[in-house]
């Protein structure tokens, strides 16, 4: 049974990194996995859309969309996703099966994020050259109950990556030994 792992967080908050290295981790054991990164995902999929609250929406629809659709091709799924806004997240557990849906926070604090800020964007939006940004200008709504809760700025990213893996692993089993 093909998942999708949807992480959430803030901008700068490690979900890419986190992504990424899960990613390498299952496709070692033989699993066959795909990320699909909001920043890269915005240079095509979603090239089209802004950060109004709609587009933002808009753009969960598409991502939620694709995962599904890579779920039922039997590739599980590693979405990296600001996703803000807790009813967006709704809609792509929605979208994807709730069966087949973890959500993983990404709860790297704010200062944190900040003073990361590898591409300058809280610097920017701090100016107020960047409106609509999440965390400054407009809101980040934390999962009420996430799977999963990392915390990269207190872990390693290996200790993350565990993290998440024991979660997957242990859902993935769950969910072969119910049918």
């Amino acid at each position: 049974m093909a998942i999708t792992i949807w992480l959430t967080g803030l901008p700068g908050s490690g979900k890419s990194t986190l992504a990424r290295n899960v990613c390498a981790r299952l496709l070692a054991t033989g699993q066959r996995y795909w990320v699909l990164d909001g920043d890269e995902l915005r240079k095509g999929l979603c090239a089209d859309l802004g950060f109004s609250r709609s587009d933002r929406r808009e753009n969960v629809r598409r991502v939620a969309e694709t995962c599904k659709l890579l779920n039922e091709a039997g590739v599980g799924a590693v979405a990296a996703l600001i996703s803000p806004f807790t009813t967006d997240r709704e809609l792509a557990k929605d979208i994807i099966g709730r069966n087949s849906f973890l959500e993983v926070w990404v709860a790297t604090p704010l200062h944190v994020c900040e003073q990361r800020d590898p591409k300058g964007l809280y610097q920017r939006a701090r100016q107020g050259s960047i409106p609509e940004f999440t965390g400054v200008s407009s809101p980040y709504e934390p999962p009420p109950s996430p799977s999963l809760v990392v915390h990269p700025h207190l872990a390693s990213v290996e200790e993350c990556v565990d993290e998440a893996l024991a979660l997957i692993l242990g859902f993935e089993w769950r969910a072969c030994n119910m049918v």
